[in-house]
This record gives C-alpha cells, structure tokens and sequence, in this order.
C-alpha cells in the first residue's frame, strides 16, 4: 500500500466504505460504476449497461493495482487514500496473463507462482497461485491447452458456483449489506 494512502488513513480513519462503484470484469479491466449504471442490473452476469465506464488512466490503474487488497470477509477492495472502495468481481479476484514460458502475471502486473489450473462448467479456465484464484485471460487459454497436452499442468474440472466459498472470496461485496441499506459512499 502507498505511503500517502497509509498516511490519509491515519489521518481520516473514519471515512466510510464504498460499495458498488468499482467493477473488475473477467479480461481485466476496470470499470468505474455510478448510481445510474448500478440501478441498471449487477456487474457480474449483468447486461452491458451494468457494467460502466472502462477506466483506462495508466496512472489510475497502477494507483488501483498497489493498493488493491482483501478484507477478512474475502470481499476485495481498492484502499483510495481514507476510503475503501470495494470491488464488484465478474470471476474472480485476479485475472492472470500468461507467458509462453508459463510465467503468470495479474491484471497489475504482480508475478504469481502456479498452483493448480481448474475449468469449470463453461470452459472458464482458473489458476491457482500462491497469491490465490484468478482466472486465466481469454486470449491465454491456448497456452494452457499447450501446457495440458504436454503434461506440464493437470485441469480439475470445478463448477464456477463454488470457487467463492472454496477460495475465499466474495464476487459482491454490495450483495452482502442488510436488504434495504443504502449501497453505500460515493467514491471520495
């Protein structure tokens, strides 16, 4: 986490979270959501409209990418200075690139050591790593196909429903507030 988030928190530790207006959709990118678009449907499995605004600020991304963390509930978040503002998932809390080496990298960047690789009901590809579950980006399926043929990675067949309890996170953290509360702050 940055300095200056660390310092904006100690110095306003009482600014409350933010729920629904961040999306990380299953290619990896992020997508800014204002009330509008969330009155609209759910991020995940949602309709377009639902999704938002694709941000594409290189230094955005990379302030999103140090700060992003999880919480002890498994609900994922992006620290902004004072305010945590949570993460809605499409599939999971990481999306991982590929290398034809085999190396693995998330959606920021962050070089992971792979566990196990899992394909769920709709062909999704997942990997496991030490920095836990994501899903392998579509246009990285096929290195995975090559890695499966030569004997190199073993696929475990899993069903999508169960990889939040199973990997311990939330895909919604708004989903989890009392029926009838507001969605939570706007983004500071």
């Amino acid at each position: 986490m940055d300095d200056i988030v660390k310092q904006a928190i100690a110095k306003w530790p009482n600014v409350p979270d933010c729920y629904g207006w961040l999306g990380l959709d299953a290619r990896g990118d992020w997508y800014l959501r204002d009330d509008q678009v969330q009155a609209s449907g759910p991020f995940a499995g949602g309709t377009p409209a639902s999704k938002g605004s694709v941000l594409r600020h290189v230094q955005l991304l990379a302030f999103i990418h140090r700060n992003y963390a999880c919480d002890a509930r498994g609900c994922w978040f992006f620290q902004n200075g004072p305010q945590r503002v949570y993460v809605e998932l499409d599939a999971a809390p990481w999306v991982w690139r590929l290398s034809p080496d085999l190396s693995i990298a998330s959606q920021g960047g962050h070089a992971a050591r792979y566990l196990q690789c899992l394909v769920d009901e709709a062909g999704r590809v997942y990997a496991e790593t030490d920095l836990g579950l994501g899903l392998v980006h579509s246009l990285d399926v096929d290195l995975v196909a090559t890695a499966i043929e030569r004997g190199d990675w073993t696929e475990t067949a899993v069903k999508a429903a169960d990889l939040p309890q199973r990997y311990g996170f939330v895909r919604s953290p708004q989903a989890l507030l009392l029926p009838g509360s507001a969605p939570g702050a706007r983004p500071a």
